[in-house]
Formats: structure tokens, C-alpha cells, sequence
């Protein structure tokens, strides 16, 4: 099934689609930007999607989660359900990418803790009172193109690390044309290493998604404790968060 929905001129369409209780949601193309399990709506279900959780790792009670990209609300509502004492916000510049979450990827309203906000992911970084705020910030920005992403500049990402706490951590999806892949992931790590003082990535997955995190300050890394973290995340989050464990010990080796 395959429908689209309204739109205007100043943002891209957006249409949704389902294949064997999966819903997508798209971008004036056939490119997924975001997946729903139906008996499942709370879950995360692309891979990528779920490394963008890595953080968990190395934190287990933020107190402010930010997405800037909301894509199909999947990191939004997995935050929103299993925080219940964090403060989740979503930076969302399309308008019709916010209707469509909630109409379609049961995205629930604004409240005291939840607050998605139509706006430009620059602006937010930018401002001055979102400095020193954010325990974690998950940016996955693309338009319908994803050519690359959307926002990589280094200003962006000193913006990006101006926002976190001292402690805090960034997980960013690094997806592109294949034609270009390698040089512009190589330009965002790059831009990264110069705003966080330490980078580390997965293995890519499904599609060309290369999931990085970005720590402000660099944590000591104890590979035993990890896994004893990771099988806690896979009871409790149903993640499997020792493949993240065996990505980052992998590459930690290289």
C-alpha cells in the first residue's frame, strides 16, 4: 500500500507505505526515512535506528534527550516511553513530516516532557539558551535526496557539542550516495574529531547507514563492564546492544 499525503511547495512530499506489517515513511522518493512495526509501535525497528541508542552504554538516566531529524518518530517515542523522568525534544523542519507522525507513526502530543518543535536544526544549535542543556543529541538530517547529510559543516557540529553538558554524548547516522559515501563520511568524521574530544563508529549496516558517536569528553572504556551493560539493555530495551559492543571493540582493535 502506497499513499501521499498533502503538501506545499516549500517542503518536500511525504508519503507513507507498508510492506508485511512494516509502515515506511518517504520523502518524494521510494528512500524509507523511517519505519514503524505496527504490533510493535514503541519499538525501533531499523537497525541503524537502534544504534543511534549506543549511548545507552555509557549513560543510563539521561535527564534531556534531543533529536534533531524526526524522521518517523522512532528515537522520539522509544525516548519518550523508556525515559519517563527525561525531558525528550525533536527539531523537525517539515511541517508534514510532524503530521504524519502523528497521524500515522503514533507520535504523541506535546506535554510537559515531550516537545517537538518545527524548526531548523542549525537555529536550535545555535541558540544560546540550548547551550549546556542536552545529556545526549541524535542527528540524523536528511531531505529527500539523502544525498548526504544535511547538516555536517564543523560549525555545525561545535554547535552540536556547545549544546550537550560536560559529560554529554552525540549519535549520528553518516548515510549517503554510494557514489560519494566514503569522501563524505570521511568530511564528518572529520568535522567531528575537531568539535568532540572523542569519535567512534559501528560497522555500516543496511543501506549505507554508518552510526557514529561523538563523546565530549573522552570515557574510560572497560570492554567487560560494556557487555555486562549491554545484556542489561537487551532485557530491559529489547536492543541488542553487544553487537555495539563487539562494533566498538572492533574498531577500538583496527
Amino acid at each position: 500500500m502506497y499513499r501521499a499525503l498533502q503538501t506545499t511547495q516549500t517542503h518536500p512530499e511525504v508519503s507513507i507505505s507498508e510492506f508485511i506489517g512494516v509502515r515506511n515513511l518517504h520523502l518524494s522518493s521510494d528512500a524509507i526515512q523511517g519505519s514503524m512495526r505496527l504490533a510493535m509501535p514503541d519499538q525501533i525497528e531499523l537497525e541503524y535506528v537502534q544504534q543511534m541508542m549506543m549511548w545507552l552504554l555509557f549513560k543510563k538516566n539521561p535527564q534531556h534527550i534531543a533529536q534533531l531529524g524526526l524522521g518517523a518518530a522512532s528515537l522520539t517515542k522509544f525516548c519518550y516511553r523508556q525515559f519517563s523522568q527525561a525531558k525528550v525534544t525533536a527539531i523537525e523542519l517539515n511541517p508534514h513530516v510532524i503530521k504524519a507522525c502523528h497521524e500515522h507513526f503514533k507520535l504523541p502530543p506535546n506535554d510537559e516532557r515531550l516537545q517537538v518543535l518545527e524548526m531548523d536544526a542549525m537555529e536550535f544549535v545555535c541558540d544560546s539558551n540550548n547551550h549546556h542543556q542536552l545529556d545526549i543529541l541524535q542527528v540524523d538530517l536528511y531531505d529527500a535526496a539523502a544525498e548526504a547529510p544535511a547538516l555536517s559543516s564543523p560549525a555545525f557540529y561545535r554547535a552540536c557539542a556547545d549544546c550537550l553538558k560536560d559529560d554529554g554524548m552525540l549519535t549520528v547516522n553518516l548515510f549517503g550516495n554510494p557514489d560519494n559515501y566514503e569522501a563524505n563520511c570521511n568530511a564528518n568524521i572529520e568535522a567531528l574529531e575537531a568539535a568532540f574530544d572523542a569519535v567512534v563508529w559501528l560497522p555500516m549496516v543496511h543501506d549505507a547507514n554508518t552510526v557514529a558517536i561523538a563523546f565530549k569528553q573522552a570515557p574510560s572504556v572497560d570492554f567487560e563492564a560494556l557487555y555486562e551493560r549491554a545484556t542489561e539493555i537487551r532485557l530491559s530495551m529489547k536492543l541488542p546492544a553487544a553487537k555495539w559492543v563487539n562494533g566498538l571493540k572492533a574498531w577500538m582493535a583496527d
